[in-house]
This record gives C-alpha cells, sequence and structure tokens, in this order.
C-alpha cells in the first residue's frame, strides 16, 4: 500500500516476486513511502466509529461489517449495520479494544477503526486507524442519525459531548444512538464506460458512489438496495439477461457483478456452502439470500395478479420484492410492464398490504417530534405517522447514486430548490437515498424520506403526502424519467409539462419539431440493418456518429472515420436489427460546441447564461472544459443562439430550468439537443454570474414573484472555468482519451481576471503541474500539429527541452523549433519515450491521438497508459493542451491572485 494515498491508491495484493517488483514501481510514483504487510484475504472486515471527548467519555456508533470479506477495499464492499454474524462478545471484544486503542492515541474527536477478525479463533488485526472523518463516518451518522462531523467539530472546538445536545434525553449527544432496524451500503460502479478495464474488485478503490437502504430485515433491504444503485436491476432477483458463463469463476475473483452471480449461482442448483467456500461471505448472508430466490417459485405458482392471496403478497413484500418483480414472476409480461404494476398496485391495496412509514431517532435535535427523518418498510406493524402543519407540501425528488455523467451538481439543484421552496412558506419534502448527499441531510427539509426513487414508492409518497406539487427537473435522469410515469396517475407535476418532457427526450419528436420550426441540426437516421447504414454513410460522408439503442459492451457511442472502424465497432457494440436500430448522424468536425443554460416561463425565456468548450465537439459535455461567459463567440453566432432558445421555449412551453447544446462552426448553428431539466452546469453558471438560477426556477414552477436580472448582471468583469477531473489511474488497462462517452468523475470551477488565469487556476486544481523540465509531444494529424505550433514556440522561448516524436519533431524544426527526437515505444532504443517515461524524463506529456493504423493506436495508447500509471500529467487534446501552455507561459504562478468568491 501506498502511505497518504486515499481509497487503496496504488495498492494490491501479490501472490508472486514478479507481480510485487511491478506494484512497488507503480506505488512508489504516487508516494514516497510503501507499506508491505501480510495479507489477510478472507478473514471478516468489521468497522467502528468512535467518539472521544476531553473528559474521556467514550463510545462507539454504529458497528458495521462488510458483506465481502477481507481483500476488498471497504469502499468497494457492500456494508451492512448493525454487525449481524458475530456474538455479542465478539462485538463486545473489538468495542473495548477501539476504546482502549483512542484512549491510547488520545483522539479527541471522531475515530474511525477497522479490523481484520478470524471467526473461527477470535484473532483479530487492526488494518487501519483514521483519525478523521472518513466515508464510514458518513455513512454512519445517515445510517444512525447521529451527526458525526457536527458533533466532532463541537469537540474540536473544546465542547464536552454533555455539553451538547439535551442532556439525559433520548436525542443526546451523550449516548450511543439506539437502532431499531438494519441499514445497508451497496457501492456503484461504471466499468461499463471504460473498454478494455478489468471489472474485478480488489483492494483499490474503482467505485463512482454508493446508494444506503433502510428496513427492517435483510432480504428487505438489500433487494431496495439493489434497485437504488441504478443500474437496470429490479433486486436481488427477476433481472433478466443476468447470467454468468462461468459462475464459479464469477464467485471467487469478486467482479462489480458478484452479488448477482450468487443469484444465478441458485439458479444453477448451487448449496449455501459451495457458494461460501468460493466467496468466503458468511452462511448468514448467503441463508438469507437463498430465501429471496426461494420465494420466487412461490410466485411462479400463480397465473394472474389477482389470484395471489394476501399472506402471499405481504411475505413477497417483507422479503423486499416491488410490484415490478411481482408482477414479472406472475404474469411475465414484456415492455415496460407499466399496466401490471398499476395492477399489482391496485390490488394490494384492495388487500391491505401497505408500507409502514418508520422514524429514525436523531440526535441533537431541539424537538424529537419534529425530526422528520422516515423510510418505508413492509417489516413492521408500527407506523408513525408524519407531522403536519398545515401548510401546503411540495415534494422534490432527489439524484440517487452518484455516477458518472451525474453527480453533486444535481443535488446542489435539489437542496436549493427544497430551500426555495421552505423560504415561499410551503412545506418541503425530500425522496433521495445516497448517503452522502446534502439532501439526505435530515435537517434539509421538513420531511426526509430517505428511501427508493422509483415510481412505486413515488406514488407511496404522494398517497402519504398529498403534496401540492411534484417537482422532477432537479434530480437529473432519474426524476425526469419519472415524469410522464407520474403524469398518467395524475401525480400533479410542477414546471414544463411532461408531455413536453417527453418531446425533448424522444429523439424523432425533438426532430420533428426543429424541422418544423426551420432549425437546423445535424443530419441523422435511425436504420435497423447494415445495408441501410452503408447506404446513409455513402449520401453524408464520414466521419459519423452512431449511437446504438441497446448497449452490449457499454460503449453507448462512438465517432467513426471509415468503413472498416465503423464495421469493427457496430460488430463490438451494438447487435442492429429491426428491434434495436441504431442512429447514425452526420459527425461535425472542428465545430465548436455552445451551452445555453436558461430559466423559462411559460415558454418565455427568464434568465440565461451561454458558454462555450474550449475543446471542439467530440468530446463530451461532461468532460469539456467549459468557459463562461463564452468568450470566442461571434457575435452574430450569439444572436442566433438565443433566437433559437426563444423559439424552442416557446414552441415547448417551458416553465422553470433548461439546458439546449449547440455546434457553430463558421456561423452556421446546429442544435444537439435539449434537456428540460437542471442540467450539470447550472451550480456552475450560477456561482460565476452570483445568480442562482435554481432558486429563480423553483420560484416560477411555484408561482412566486422572482427578481429578474437586468442586463448588467451578464457584463462581468471575470471570468469562470470548469475542468473536469478523471480516475485513471485506479482504471488499469483503460485508455485515456476523451471522447463522446463520458469518463470523468469530478470536476472543478474557478474564477480568474482573464482567460489563462482563470484556466490556469482550474488546470492546477485538478491536479496538473507547472512542468519544470522535459515535455513530451506527440502531435497527431497535421491540424493538431498546427494548433499546437505557437503554443511551442512559447515552451521554446521560455527554454524547455522539448522531446518529440518522429513527425511532430520534423514538423517542429522546420517551422524553428528545437526539439529533441524521440523513439516509438515498439522501435527500442535508448531514446525510447516508453522507458523515458519510467524513468522520470518528463513533467508534461502531449499526446494527440491520430485516428489512422493500429500501430498508431497501440504506440499511443502505451504512452498514455504509462504515463498515467506513472503518475505524468497527461493533455491529449490540442486545444486544451494551447491553452494550459498558454496561460502557463505568459503568467507567473507567483502572480496569479487569490481572492474569495465574495470579492469578485
Amino acid at each position: 500500500r501506498s502511505a497518504y494515498a486515499l481509497g487503496g491508491l496504488g495498492s494490491g495484493i501479490c501472490t508472486n516476486e514478479e507481480e510485487f517488483v511491478t506494484l512497488c514501481e507503480s506505488a512508489l510514483s504516487f508516494s514516497k513511502q510503501i507499506l508491505v504487510e501480510e495479507s489477510l484475504k478472507g478473514w471478516k472486515e468489521i468497522e467502528f466509529e468512535v467518539i472521544r471527548d476531553k473528559n474521556d467519555h467514550c463510545f462507539t456508533v454504529v458497528p458495521m461489517e462488510n458483506f465481502d470479506p477481507l481483500g476488498i477495499h471497504t469502499g468497494e464492499s457492500i456494508v451492512v449495520a448493525p454487525i449481524i454474524t458475530l456474538s455479542r462478545e465478539q462485538i463486545a471484544l473489538l468495542e473495548d479494544i477501539a476504546r482502549r486503542v483512542v484512549r491510547h492515541i488520545g483522539i479527541v474527536g471522531e475515530c474511525n477503526i477497522q479490523y481484520a477478525f478470524n471467526v473461527e479463533t477470535n484473532d483479530y488485526r487492526i488494518i487501519e486507524i483514521n483519525a478523521r472523518l472518513s466515508r464510514s463516518s458518513a455513512l454512519a451518522s445517515k445510517a444512525s442519525g447521529y451527526p458525526l462531523a457536527f458533533v466532532a467539530t463541537k469537540l474540536a472546538l473544546g465542547y464536552s459531548l454533555d455539553q451538547i445536545g439535551e442532556m439525559g434525553t433520548l436525542n443526546s449527544a451523550y449516548v450511543a444512538p439506539k437502532v431499531d432496524y438494519m441499514i445497508v451500503k451497496i457501492p456503484r460502479w461504471d466499468l461499463s464506460k471504460f473498454a478494455g478495464v478489468s471489472r474485478e474488485i480488489g483492494s483499490s478503490m474503482k467505485s463512482v458512489g454508493e446508494i444506503m437502504s433502510i428496513g427492517q430485515s435483510f432480504e428487505e433491504i438489500i433487494q431496495k438496495g439493489l434497485r437504488m444503485i441504478g443500474q437496470g436491476m429490479h433486486g436481488f432477483v427477476g433481472n433478466r439477461d443476468l447470467t454468468f458463463d462461468n459462475v464459479e469463476e464469477a464467485l471467487s475473483n469478486p467482479t462489480d457483478l458478484r452479488i448477482f452471480a450468487i443469484a444465478d449461482a441458485f439458479e444453477k442448483g448451487f448449496t449455501v456452502d459451495r457458494i461460501e467456500s468460493l466467496t468466503k461471505i458468511d452462511k448468514w448472508f448467503l441463508e438469507k439470500l437463498e430465501n429471496i430466490y426461494n420465494y420466487t417459485h412461490v410466485l411462479t405458482q400463480y397465473k394472474k395478479i389477482e389470484d395471489l392471496p394476501k399472506e402471499v403478497l405481504a411475505e413477497a413484500k417483507r422479503l423486499g420484492f416491488s410490484d415490478f418483480q411481482i408482477a414479472r414472476y406472475v404474469e411475465n409480461p414484456q415492455g415496460t410492464m407499466e399496466p401490471e404494476l398499476i395492477r399489482v398496485r391496485e390490488w394490494r391495496k384492495k388487500q391491505h398490504v401497505l408500507p409502514v412509514v418508520r422514524r429514525i431517532n436523531t440526535v441533537a435535535s431541539e424537538d424529537p417530534e419534529k425530526t422528520n427523518y422516515l423510510y418505508f418498510t413492509y417489516g413492521s406493524d408500527k407506523a408513525y405517522q408524519p407531522v403536519k402543519s398545515g401548510k401546503e407540501v411540495i415534494i422534490v425528488l432527489g439524484s440517487g447514486a452518484y455516477r458518472i455523467g451525474s453527480s453533486v451538481e444535481f443535488d446542489w439543484c435539489s437542496v436549493n430548490a427544497v430551500e426555495t421552496a421552505r423560504k415561499l412558506g410551503y412545506e418541503s419534502v425530500m425522496i433521495n437515498y445516497n448517503p452522502e448527499t446534502v439532501s439526505t441531510d435530515y435537517d434539509m427539509c421538513d420531511r426526509l424520506y430517505f428511501d427508493e426513487l422509483t415510481f412505486e414508492r413515488t406514488l407511496d409518497v404522494i398517497d402519504i403526502e398529498v403534496p401540492k406539487g411534484v417537482i422532477v427537473s432537479m434530480g437529473g435522469q432519474i426524476p425526469n424519467n419519472l415524469a410522464m410515469k407520474l403524469h398518467r396517475q395524475n401525480a400533479p407535476i410542477l414546471g414544463t409539462s411532461p408531455e413536453s418532457i417527453d418531446r425533448a427526450e424522444n429523439r424523432h419528436k425533438f426532430s420533428a419539431m426543429l424541422d418544423r420550426l426551420g432549425i437546423d441540426q445535424p443530419r441523422w437516421k435511425e436504420l435497423s440493418s447494415y445495408e441501410e447504414v452503408d447506404k446513409f454513410v455513402e449520401e453524408v460522408g464520414f466521419p459519423v456518429l452512431i449511437r446504438p439503442s441497446y448497449v452490449l459492451s457499454g460503449a453507448a457511442m462512438n465517432v467513426c472515420y471509415d468503413k472498416e472502424q465503423m464495421h469493427r465497432f457496430l460488430e463490438m457494440a451494438a447487435n442492429v436489427s429491426k428491434e434495436y436500430p441504431v442512429v447514425v448522424s452526420v459527425f461535425m468536425q472542428n465545430a465548436k460546441e455552445v451551452e445555453m443554460d436558461a430559466v423559462a416561463k411559460e415558454g418565455e425565456i427568464v434568465e440565461y447564461a451561454i458558454s462555450e468548450h474550449v475543446e471542439f465537439a467530440g468530446v463530451h459535455s461532461g468532460d469539456a472544459t467549459l468557459v463562461f461567459p463564452a468568450q470566442k463567440i461571434y457575435f452574430e453566432t450569439m444572436r442566433r443562439i438565443k433566437k433559437i432558445s426563444r423559439q424552442i421555449a416557446k414552441e415547448l412551453n417551458i416553465s422553470g430550468p433548461f439546458n439546449i447544446q449547440f455546434l457553430a462552426k463558421n456561423n452556421e448553428i446546429k442544435v444537439i439537443e435539449c434537456n428540460l431539466r437542471a442540467s450539470r452546469s447550472f451550480p456552475f453558471v450560477s456561482k460565476v454570474i452570483k445568480h442562482n438560477f435554481i432558486d429563480t426556477a423553483t420560484r416560477v414552477m411555484l408561482g412566486a414573484s422572482y427578481n429578474k436580472p437586468d442586463g448588467t448582471v451578464f457584463d462581468l468583469d471575470h471570468i469562470g472555468v470548469k475542468s473536469s477531473q478523471f480516475s485513471y489511474s485506479r482504471l488499469q488497462k483503460f485508455d485515456p482519451i476523451l471522447g463522446v462517452d463520458m469518463a470523468s468523475t469530478g470536476e472543478v470551477g474557478c474564477i480568474g481576471d482573464d482567460f489563462n488565469e482563470a484556466i490556469l487556476k482550474s488546470m492546477l486544481s485538478v491536479g496538473y503541474r507547472i512542468p519544470g523540465k522535459g515535455i513530451l509531444i506527440s502531435s497527431g494529424e497535421v491540424k493538431s500539429k498546427v494548433d499546437l505550433l505557437e503554443a511551442c514556440k512559447l515552451l521554446h522561448a521560455k527554454g524547455y527541452d522539448l522531446y518529440a516524436s518522429h513527425g511532430t519533431q520534423q514538423f517542429l524544426t522546420d517551422n524553428g523549433v528545437a526539439a529533441t527526437d524521440v523513439n516509438w515505444p515498439d522501435e527500442g532504443g535508448e531514446h525510447n519515450i516508453q522507458e523515458m517515461i519510467t524513468h522520470n524524463k518528463f513533467d508534461l506529456i502531449i499526446n494527440i491521438p491520430k485516428d489512422v493504423t493500429r500501430r498508431e493506436l497501440t504506440n499511443g495508447y502505451i504512452i498514455r497508459r504509462t504515463a498515467v500509471d506513472f503518475n505524468v500529467p497527461l493533455i491529449t487534446n490540442a486545444r486544451l493542451a494551447s491553452a494550459f501552455i498558454t496561460a502557463f507561459c505568459t503568467l507567473d504562478v507567483e502572480q496569479l491572485k487569490i481572492k474569495s468568491w465574495q470579492e469578485y
């Protein structure tokens, strides 16, 4: 393991000397120090959060255990609380050790302690102690209602535990919280986005988000949780097309899909004992999973939903089955199954099989009756009646698990919507289940339902709350996809009508609308055979963008530059047929991408923000570097973008937030897509312009008054740049190129007085360094060579040593820039690029992929991958490289102004 690394970066288990040497080289590039320890793979992993104050009052909050055995990073594991599979004596032993350790080290505040535990021998090891708040602290706070960060901060300020919260009452900070329910945390991976990445999970973290599910039994919470991760699963069972060719392999070498391999193993007749010997997962968990699997046979005995007896329905619900799963096992319908779902729901209500609302006791809340941290369960008959004030209720649907493409930006939108609703005198209700978010802090809204964002559960909340309206435009794609279904059940959707949302989401309807309005869009066709694809491509020419409607290998979209590449992609990633057509559209090269974020009221635009990408189209808008206000757009282009946006807003009668993406080239403007919801750039533009777009949007949807910005708001004397953060170093074997499929896992936004200052700050913030020594340039096709020439001249003038691959070196020399010629990785020799990277010869690598021959690609791939593995800053886009180089050659880092946001 590397010392001082988060999330197990640069760690791994070595089974022989060769693996040991390779891993050490990589680990030492991230950290000056590495640890070599015995491996305890297969032991249980147990975790405690410990609180201690200055008076030595000390206790543990919610002990947690990992469903997966040791060897899998705790951030990659399914985690269950409270501990179930250890005896009381074993838990007491570990709690006692935890208190002794914390006292010995002298910690005041909060501390996280992780154990490896061998159940047979009671042998234990302390794996790690984090004397800080960790990922698990956030989980423990949400799992228990005990606000660890709040209490730890008070302790750091010198308070003692008896001075926090009310003494002696149930909700005092002085006593450990009591838990009368179970929770499970399940990670969310997006590994299918990365071609060539191994799906195995181990000691280095690859997951991008997590969910937490609350209930009364393990069966209930695990099924709920597997629906929550949002990868199209319906629970532990009832998932079509999820079979494994080699189940034994899938069980013994854990991947992100291992839990579904267990379901498949039951289907194929494996016993609990056999699964346990392959996975080292505790039998208790496996027996509970077997209960779920066995119950599917009970359900399949019935042929009609209305034949299900009350006790069978009730037991299925206690075991966490959704109405969808029940309908699938009983009648096995096809398609979206919406009518069957509704039938199960109505039959359940007739039989009085309904979920009850339960409350979680929270700490340090002034009035315990007002804590409204709620969840639904079928495993209890003690219902809690939410305390209502008589004000009108507004429900906001949250954004679910963080994933690539939908992260904290949508949480910011949801939280701001809730705050505005409260300010306007409504009771605000939040539905979300992501323990990492602010929206699931129970004091953020009047009532928090920590539960699923499914059609079924949202209707349950609507039944109980009877709201004035539901807001679906803040939480990204999950609530957006529910809009039409909820609308068909007469739910009061606020803002833009669900029919309009459907017109913007449905490619055919949207395209027909643009044609009718005379708005230009890239030519496209939906095609269902290779012949049709070839014929269309002959008409329009390459390059083309291909989007399969049914994705096999996760390569969701691709730009193809020639016929061979196109056929290869179609064979690998999509099965082209009448059922699963592909959409082929013309891909405009060297076109600027421009985004319009706006709020409209009844079709009239109220406020807007126009930003541009540094990279040309072809880089996903979530990965691109965003500049706001747009700097390099012709006045005429700007005027036409506003005009088109007004036409679209009027036609769709938008009320609320929306985002339109444009392509602009030589004053030609085409619309790529339109989303009738808040986009991921809303928080960024709101912060740069210092005007909260979500506040305005919420006021518009609730029919309240809002401040219309005057013209001067848009005359900013500063610029914002948003850069993307990538996690390539954790994704072994992935080729780190920017493309049309989003790959970034985070972002930063920085403000500067001019473009150079803003982009330099934001590139440094995502981890680029200003080079001190050699720079390698391998600049691809002629266009990129020309794009980079001015930047290379600047580097040369600054006295940097430039190294270049053959073609680039020739081009630079011809244009008066001296550069040392270096060999491609497959050429060997002492000036071999790969060798030079491993020997730390470069501080910056610019490698622009040329999309031609296999050899170019493999050499390029080896350079890019080696750069990432040895932690050398890498840029693969000529326009971004040029902007970064210009910025650090023109500005001295010492001159960067450091100002607070309030000063701009």
